[in-house]
């Protein structure tokens, strides 16, 4: 997978990741790392269009995210949808 910004190596991480002990973390690094991002393209002006959409999408991906850790109840309907 190409990565074209540097916020998004914590992303991939929490995504990709399928240890659900370490998946707060890597959420709460991956969210540290996109708003430090936004917060630098608040100041400077630069950045794409194409980065700001990635931003919001990675936000709202891990949020989905981090709904579905925090909630045993979808875990459990996943677990029991997906026998191994």
């Amino acid at each position: 997978m190409k990565m074209d910004y540097e916020w998004q190596g914590p992303y991939v991480a929490a995504v990709l990741e399928t240890d659900r002990s370490k998946l707060p973390q890597l959420i709460a690094e991956a969210q540290a790392a996109i708003q430090a991002r936004i917060g630098e393209l608040s100041k400077d002006h630069r950045g794409t269009a194409e980065e700001r959409m990635a931003l919001d999408s990675a936000l709202g991906g891990l949020r989905i995210l981090s709904e579905e850790v925090s909630d045993p109840k979808l875990h459990s309907s996943v677990e029991s949808a997906n026998p191994r």
